[in-house]
């Protein structure tokens, strides 16, 4: 099965940044550049079930909502959008926003849509580096500015907006109400226990739609990855060489399943990995070489902390 370097999608948005370093050597400095999409090499490869992306915000996002798959199937789209964020880094005042402060009416909230007070139902909260939050599908929520992250998603561009700081682009305010959960986030997206969590590696999130972890590999040693049919690794910090590509800070790449060495370079290897599936992959990472497999660790469930909580560090 393929292992390969992601092609990079650059996304310009006005509210994107010039300078993506160290992430990426795209120079945006005369266009801003808001996301990068992590795509197949083959462009005619079957679509993926999740899309990878790098998030750059200089200013606020709007306030938007994604659908469920039945919603968004009724619309005539493949599957909706869940997703999840791994903040990478974030000034000391950003913020995001994740569900609303206190349950309303749908009547109340397509009013607050009308006269812009939507603002000041969502539930702001700050993020530093390594937070990572999850947003089911029909969770509010919005992006604010001065943030770096990682965000892996159901493939999907379903997106209604509800707020839009001003700027003249369309309000969807009716399917908008019809599918956001007009109350507080609930859900983590950690199910425990989880036995799969070891030394090298932490489950973030496991949800209906994909498994987002984060590895953690010493200086020198060998694995084997025994991959997911679709599996996404980013280089959070460090580098190896994963199958025959060579990859390093904010390069991602594709596994098209079975087995993957992992070498890793005298940095060591920090990754986010992620892969469709409702539970994390027991055996997907075994040391090989000399040194023995790193033992699951006593408490597993202790180290899920539920994603959807902002403040701990992953």
């Amino acid at each position: 099965m393929p292992t390969e370097h992601a092609a990079i999608r650059v996304v310009h948005k006005p509210w994107g940044l010039g300078d993506l370093k160290p992430w990426s050597q795209v120079d945006g400095s005369s266009d801003a550049v808001g996301e990068l999409w992590f795509e197949r090499a083959d462009s005619t490869a079957p679509t993926p079930a999740l899309l990878l992306k790098l998030l750059f915000t200089s200013q606020p996002l709007s306030i938007q909502v994604h659908p469920d798959d039945t919603f968004a199937r009724a619309l005539g789209m493949p599957n909706g959008k869940s997703e999840a964020w791994y903040i990478l880094a974030a000034q000391p005042d950003s913020q995001i926003g994740a569900g609303l402060k206190h349950p309303v009416t749908p009547q109340q909230l397509r009013a607050s849509i009308q006269n812009g007070s939507i603002s000041e139902l969502v539930q702001w909260r700050a993020v530093a580096k390594d937070d990572v939050i999850y947003i089911p599908a029909g969770t509010i929520h919005a992006i604010g500015a001065g943030i770096v992250l990682a965000e892996i998603q159901q493939h999907s561009d379903a997106t209604f907006r509800l707020f839009d700081h001003g700027r003249a682009r369309e309000l969807h305010e009716d399917n908008g109400v019809a599918v956001a959960h007009t109350w507080p986030l609930r859900s983590s997206g950690i199910p425990t226990p989880f036995a799969a969590n070891t030394a090298n590696r932490t489950i973030l999130v496991a949800s209906r739609h994909f498994v987002l972890e984060r590895l953690a590999l010493p200086e020198g040693s060998s694995w084997a990855l025994l991959a997911e049919p679709e599996t996404w690794l980013l280089v959070l910090d460090g580098r190896a060489a994963i199958g025959a590509s060579a990859a390093s800070i904010g390069q991602a790449i594709f596994i098209g399943g079975g087995r993957t060495s992992i070498e890793v370079g005298s940095d060591g290897l920090s990754a986010l990995i992620a892969y469709p599936a409702t539970r994390p992959a027991v055996s997907l990472l075994q040391r090989t070489g000399a040194a023995p497999a790193e033992p699951a660790h006593p408490d597993a469930a202790s180290m899920a902390r539920p994603a959807g909580q902002i403040g701990g560090r992953a």
